[in-house]
């Protein structure tokens, strides 16, 4: 399978709605060495959380 075709779904890490493919409005952060993603409702709840750096699991 050729990986440029292969279809993604990325997952919320709070709340776990999906989105085909990868969206380009979704927040990404890198904890304990995955990357992780939080879509724009859950970026928008926990922004100041988010740009002070702490983990998902402290909010």
């Amino acid at each position: 399978m050729d990986q440029k075709n292969a279809q993604t779904t990325t997952t919320c890490a709070r709340c776990g709605t999906t989105h085909a493919g990868l969206p380009l409005t979704w927040t990404c952060s890198v904890e304990n060495g995955r990357r992780v993603y939080f879509c724009d409702d859950c970026a928008r709840r926990h922004l100041r959380s988010i740009e002070s750096r702490l983990d998902s699991a402290w909010w």
